[in-house]
Parts: C-alpha cells; sequence; structure tokens
C-alpha cells in the first residue's frame, strides 16, 4: 500500500525525473550564454581601455604578412567573408522563414526573424555606441566604409548559422548527425571571423567579441524558443 500512496508511486517519481532531467539541457544552454556575454562585456571593458590594442596590432601584422606570403589566400579569404555578407545571410533568413511558415512551423518562424532582426538592431547599437574605428586601410586588402566593433559579419554569421543548425539537428534522431551538423555550423562561423581578421578589415577583438555577442544571442532565443513550445505542449 505504501508503493501506491500518490506521493510515493514510483511512476509520480519517474515523471518528475523526466522532468529534473529535460531542465538540465535548457541550464547548461542558458549558463555558455551566460558566460558567453560576461566576455563580451569584459572584452568590451578591455577594448574600451585600450588593453586589446597591443595584440590586435600584432595578429592584424601577421594578418598582413601572410596575404604578402601567399596571395591565393586573399581570393579564398574574401569567398569565405562573403558567407557572411548581408545579402548571403538575409537570404539564409527569409529563405528559412518562409519553409517555416509554409509547413506551418509559424511560431519557429516568428522567432527566427525576430532574433535575426533583433541581433542585426543591437549589432548595430553597439557598433554606435562603441564608435570604434577599422584598422589604418594601409593593413586592410581593400578598404570598407562603418565601425568596428563588434564585427557585423562575425555576429550575425554566429546568429544564423547556429540558429539555423539548431533547428535542422532538431529534426535528425542519431547522434552523430547532429553533432555533425552543429559542427559545420561552428565551423562556418568561425571560418567567416577568421577571414574578415585575415583581410585587415577587423581587429580580433572585434572578431572575439562578435562571436561571443551573436553566440550568446542565438542560444538565448533558442532557450526561449524551446521553453516556449514545450509550455504550449504541456498545456494541449
Amino acid at each position: 500500500m505504501t508503493l501506491l500512496r500518490l506521493g510515493d508511486h514510483p511512476l509520480r517519481k519517474l515523471h518528475r525525473l523526466a522532468q529534473d532531467q529535460s531542465l538540465v539541457k535548457p541550464l547548461l544552454m542558458g549558463l555558455l550564454s551566460l558566460l558567453l556575454t560576461l566576455f563580451f562585456v569584459h572584452l568590451s571593458s578591455e577594448i574600451v581601455e585600450g588593453d586589446t590594442l597591443s595584440a590586435d596590432q600584432h595578429v592584424l601584422r601577421i594578418a598582413q604578412q601572410l596575404r604578402i606570403t601567399y596571395p591565393w589566400v586573399v581570393g579564398l579569404m574574401r569567398d569565405l567573408s562573403g558567407l557572411g555578407s548581408t545579402v548571403v545571410l538575409t537570404l539564409l533568413t527569409v529563405t528559412t522563414v518562409g519553409y517555416l511558415a509554409l509547413v506551418s512551423e509559424r511560431k519557429s518562424a516568428i522567432f527566427v526573424a525576430v532574433s535575426v532582426i533583433t541581433g542585426s538592431a543591437l549589432n548595430s547599437t553597439f557598433k554606435l555606441a562603441f564608435g570604434r574605428l577599422r584598422p589604418d586601410p594601409a593593413f586592410s586588402d581593400f578598404v570598407v566604409s562603418g565601425l568596428s566593433f563588434p564585427s557585423g559579419h562575425a555576429s550575425m554569421s554566429a546568429i544564423v548559422f547556429l540558429t539555423l543548425g539548431v533547428l535542422v539537428a532538431s529534426t535528425r534522431e542519431r547522434l552523430s548527425e547532429r553533432t555533425y551538423i552543429l559542427t559545420i555550423s561552428t565551423i562556418l562561423v568561425f571560418l567567416v571571423g577568421v577571414s574578415r581578421i585575415v583581410l585587415g578589415l577587423h581587429w580580433m577583438s572585434d572578431v572575439l567579441g562578435g562571436w561571443a555577442f551573436g553566440a550568446a544571442w542565438a542560444i538565448g532565443w533558442l532557450i526561449l524558443s524551446s521553453r516556449t513550445m514545450a509550455q504550449e505542449s504541456d498545456q494541449s
């Protein structure tokens, strides 16, 4: 009779255990998002105080020497940089949002659209707030306009590629498939950021800040989306 009491029923215990385990993943993701945010804040402070300038200049000179020594690197880096351009990322976002709406995943479509739009707006706000200038054009492969911190290519590629990577990975059951998809998404983000440094278009710290902000923003919106969907599922 003791096992059949409501508070101690084995099925009730299993249900509570399943609920506890379902919270582990969002908690870990939330912790990662928080750590990335704290890193971004710390890095921003270091940039304002000028503490990153020495390392940034050192990497900038290495990048310039790399382009001189291996001219073929320039074309490669330009192509990789294009993956994080406004045109490419906008096309990816619009086609993804359109597809999600087409298959009646309208809430997911809204979350993707809002996360990308608000992330872009916030990135532009950061640029204006910090007002950091780009590296001297003498050290760059070509001249571009606009402010420098955080790198828009690094930030937005992180938001778009990581968000889309998680969405695609969530449709696969095998761990190896999910791992592969998320790894490719991360590599794309990495390559876009590195291309901006090698081309001399951004300081190294610009890209690090962009990665941190973009990843934290993407993770935050993914957590919000998954919890909202889970609550609606429980209510139905």
